[in-house]
């Protein structure tokens, strides 16, 4: 674990994380660092180093935590993400500050600001989270979608070619799930690759937070069956499957469908039944968890998440998934905990929401809330600082010392971290 027991130098160890993927409402890595930010103010000595876009140039300093804006427009369709392309602004920052570990999330063009610094800085330390398989989700499935099958397979090789490359200039490079794209960086020769679980808050979601007037205002009847969604409305995370697949089941059944998040496809979702509630998205977290309690099977047509919060909150929830056979939720759903069916198959989640409708949904519930249990964020934590970072870390001191090159300021902090299993 690093643990920093010395004052050797007066500047504590500094940790940053770079990202494209960040709002400021919310997103699974938005989420994550959050977390993480408390639990290094809270729980460590470090200091912690946020850079990402934002909309204009501005740094805040509040004690031991830096954020840091770098003015970036917004992504085109997505008023809640902006794209940061200014990297020499970012490596600018980066040596003003001089992180000691820096993680990026994304496997763009940040990754190559931060990877530039270390070679300046041979005892800074790269660590890479894939947290998106962007070859499949963004290159791949979408020259398929624009009817290019050929084109598609030739980019996708080209990108996992870039991964490839790009990850095996990390000190240290993780995952969130086999499925979700551990096994896809082995077989790209990545190793070693570590497993890195994003948290849930357990004491927050959970079965015993379910609100009986939260379906009443709803509309929903004691004994009809609530299915809920949790994330972005749009093609890639599968809301129209999910839409198709609920607008098929037996009218008789009486069941709802809420959808809690914005995207492109929210108002056609919600015009196209009665019972489908689209809101929008819910920024409080209590309320989510309300929600998540209230309902009765969490559904979800992603084929692509990596490691699937929504769906971890969800059975911490004390819910039963009907998901698809793909990416994470090979990992998250197993046996008795819900059912997967192929992507895109609208007729087979249909069918496979009846049944588990239909089943012991007692058994399934015990099973998601105990399946969920292992992903707490002290967990998550744990992992992090007592086996990614200190690997990430040595390695850094190997380069450092092959170079002759680390300056005297880091090397006391360095020297002042006791590194154990």
């Amino acid at each position: 674990m690093l643990d920093r027991t010395d004052k050797a130098d007066e500047t504590p160890l500094t940790i940053c994380d770079l990202t494209q993927s960040w709002s400021e409402t919310g997103g699974g890595i938005g989420t994550y660092i959050r977390r993480k930010r408390r639990y290094i103010l809270e729980q460590t000595p470090f200091r912690h180093l946020l850079i990402v876009p934002g909309e204009e140039d501005s740094v805040r300093i509040d004690g031991r935590s830096i954020h840091c804006t770098v003015k970036s427009p917004l992504v085109p369709k997505r008023t809640n993400y902006r794209l940061l392309l200014r990297n020499k602004k970012v490596r600018e920052l980066l040596e003003r500050f001089q992180p000691d570990v820096i993680e990026c999330q994304d496997a763009y063009n940040l990754p190559w600001a931060a990877l530039r610094h270390a070679r300046q800085h041979p005892g800074t330390a790269t660590v890479g989270g894939y947290c998106t398989d962007f070859p499949t989700v963004y290159v791949g499935e979408t020259l398929e979608g624009w009817g290019y099958p050929k084109i598609a397979r030739w980019a996708r090789d080209r990108a996992y070619a870039y991964c490839r490359k790009l990850y095996s200039r990390f000190d240290a490079v993780y995952a969130m799930s086999v499925h979700g794209g551990g096994a896809k960086l082995k077989a790209l020769g990545i190793d070693p690759v570590h497993n890195m679980h994003r948290g849930v808050h357990l004491t927050s979601f959970k079965p015993e937070r379910r609100d009986p007037l939260l379906r009443e205002d709803l509309g929903v009847a004691p004994d009809a069956p609530l299915l809920i969604y949790v994330g972005r409305l749009d093609g890639e995370k599968g809301a129209d499957v999910v839409g198709n697949a609920f607008r098929r089941l037996p009218e008789e059944l009486g069941a709802h469908l809420l959808l809690l998040g914005h995207g492109p496809m929210r108002e056609e979702l919600a015009a196209s039944h009665p019972r489908i509630h689209a809101p929008g998205f819910v920024s409080d977290r209590d309320l989510l968890a309300r929600w998540l309690a209230s309902a009765d099977l969490y559904v979800s047509g992603m084929a692509f998440e990596t490691f699937g919060i929504s769906i971890i909150e969800a059975q911490a929830s004390g819910l039963p998934v009907v998901g698809v056979s793909a990416g994470a939720m090979i990992d998250r759903v197993p046996e008795g905990a819900g059912l997967l069916v192929e992507p895109g198959d609208d007729v087979a989640m249909a069918k496979a929401i009846e049944k588990v409708l239909g089943g012991d949904m007692a058994a399934m519930s015990a099973k998601a809330r105990t399946l969920a249990e292992p992903y707490s964020w002290a967990n998550a934590m744990e992992r992090l600082f007592g086996a990614i970072y200190p690997a990430a870390l040595a390695e850094a001191g190997k380069r450092a010392e092959a170079a002759g090159k680390i300056d005297a300021a880091q090397e006391a902090r360095l020297a002042s971290q006791a590194i154990s299993s």
